[in-house]
């Protein structure tokens, strides 16, 4: 009897979980139109200070979703723009604050150790309510300053919901 009692105890909670399986998890990533929107924005953003860049934008998964690369612009900013952005997406900070903090905090200083990391102003992470969606990186318009104004204004004009990191 005790033994068919535990049977009967172990069934039902097998049974109790199989019907409450694990649900997927949604979670909001930027899109291929969201990705073109940003990156022309922060292309006329730069033209607008008489400049030209590189701006690459990342989904949640740190996959480079769209770049766009104006006239004369240096063929090392490609490659720098997508690591500001997949840098401001994994760390969820802007690259100019990492890299204020690398310089100045002893105990950041290792980030500079972590290769796809680049702590050069111009990468913003995408953060819409609490969640990063994604990252836009711009290089090769001026420096740093340039790179991250362009970047702020394109989120600012195309994605009015995202939260901009001072």
């Amino acid at each position: 009897m005790e033994v068919i009692r535990s049977v009967t105890i172990l069934l039902a909670i097998a049974a109790a979980a199989l019907t409450t399986a694990a649900a997927p998890i949604e979670r909001k990533t930027v899109s291929l139109e969201l990705a073109n929107d940003l990156a022309s924005a922060a292309i006329m953003s730069c033209r607008s200070i008489g400049r030209t860049a590189v701006v690459a934008i990342v989904d949640r998964g740190g996959n480079l979703v769209a770049l766009q690369r104006g006239d004369d612009v240096g063929p090392h900013n490609t490659r720098a723009a997508e690591r500001k952005a997949f840098t401001a997406l994994s760390t969820k900070t802007r690259t100019t604050v990492l890299a204020e903090r690398a310089s100045s905090d002893p105990t950041s200083r290792n980030l500079t150790t972590v290769s796809d990391l680049l702590l050069l102003g111009g990468g913003v992470p995408l953060l819409v309510d609490g969640d990063a969606l994604g990252g836009i990186g711009v290089a090769g318009s001026g420096g740093a300053a340039n790179d991250d104004q362009c970047a702020t204004a394109a989120i600012k004009s195309v994605l009015p919901a995202a939260v901009v990191q001072p």
